[in-house]
């Protein structure tokens, strides 16, 4: 008995190389069983705990790095000055401030993975889909969800009124330049989910940015700005949109014939499950006045999330948000 145990013992294969052979028949063997866990441990419906530093780029008007498990990203933003005469097709006076962000770019966002992240993100490749898509959704989040107040961003002045304007009393408010800033997030490790993990990044970035005080000089006809870091207004953000990502996976086409088809909903999915799975949700919820609201969806792939699912997924997504924005408080 001694040899055959012996010779049994050499086919047995390590989890991490059963993962890579057969992807999927690993992961459903974890979620079949009586209490459904994930191969790295987690429940089907836990996210990964958050971790946010801010203030870690000196050069920035703010900054921050959060690390979700093993993933981790950094953030910067930089504020500029955009005069208003060097726009070569001012927007209408009848466009609102929440359009105005969006018609002059004032909020530009730039994701970059090629950095040696992950195998599949080499150093010196130019930016691929997932940058790229990351980019549109999280610019497209920050313009709908209408997160920064648009006065924040205008620089005004107080023009006295003139010989000619006798019948305007006082002075009237004319807005001179714009701040546009620029968002730059850099993913330094890439393990799953890199858009929740992005996106509370920015957030956590906008949290911490300074504006230097600026004003128009009619005298030098020109922007100036104090150098004094105490005369410098922190940028409030009006809501704190939080991403909520899952993915679905399925039994395989042989278990569906078998009439054994079932579903799983992943929370936070890490690279592996990303890559076996072919469905995902993306859910972001805010508070408004303490009452939790869902501000938009997005879905790819398949056809397997119904009502239920959903429903299911935004009970999950209100219960992690006081968490997540507590995550968010400067300590």
């Amino acid at each position: 008995m001694a040899p055959d145990a012996t010779h049994a013992s050499g086919l047995t294969f390590p989890r991490e190389t059963f993962a890579k052979i057969t992807p999927k028949a690993f992961l459903q063997a974890h979620l079949k069983q009586a209490q459904p866990t994930r191969a790295g441990g987690r429940s089907p419906e836990e996210f990964r705990e958050q971790t946010v530093n801010t203030g870690s780029l000196t050069q920035s008007n703010g900054s921050a790095v959060v690390r979700c498990g093993d993933t981790a990203i950094v953030c910067g933003v930089r504020g500029e000055i955009l005069l208003a005469s060097d726009i070569p097709h001012p927007p209408n006076s009848d466009v609102s401030d929440e359009d105005l962000v969006e018609t002059l770019g004032l909020l530009v966002t730039n994701v970059e993975l090629s950095t040696g992240c992950s195998p599949a993100h080499l150093p010196g490749n130019p930016p691929g889909t997932l940058a790229q898509s990351l980019s549109h959704r999280m610019q497209a989040l920050l313009y709908n969800s209408g997160m920064i107040d648009p006065s924040a961003l205008k620089v005004q002045y107080e023009q006295p009124s003139t010989d000619d304007e006798l019948e305007d009393e006082g002075t009237r408010t004319i807005t001179k330049a714009y701040w546009t800033l620029y968002i730059d997030v850099l993913c330094i490790a890439l393990d799953g989910n890199a858009f929740d993990t992005a996106w509370t990044a920015i957030l956590a970035s906008l949290q911490d940015t300074l504006l230097p005080k600026a004003w128009w000089d009619p005298d030098r006809e020109g922007i100036l700005c104090s150098p004094a870091s105490a005369d410098a207004r922190r940028l409030r953000l009006q809501v704190l949109p939080m991403a909520s990502s899952f993915v679905v996976f399925t039994n395989t086409s042989s278990s569906r014939e078998q009439g054994d088809a079932r579903s799983w909903m992943l929370g936070d999915p890490d690279t592996f499950e990303e890559d076996v799975c072919q469905e995902s949700l993306t859910i972001v919820t805010t508070h408004d006045r303490g009452r939790p609201s869902i501000l938009r969806t997005e879905k790819q792939g398949g056809c397997t999330i119904d009502h239920h699912m959903l429903s299911q997924c935004a009970k999950i997504a209100e219960q992690r948000f006081p968490a997540w924005q507590q995550s968010l408080r400067p300590s």
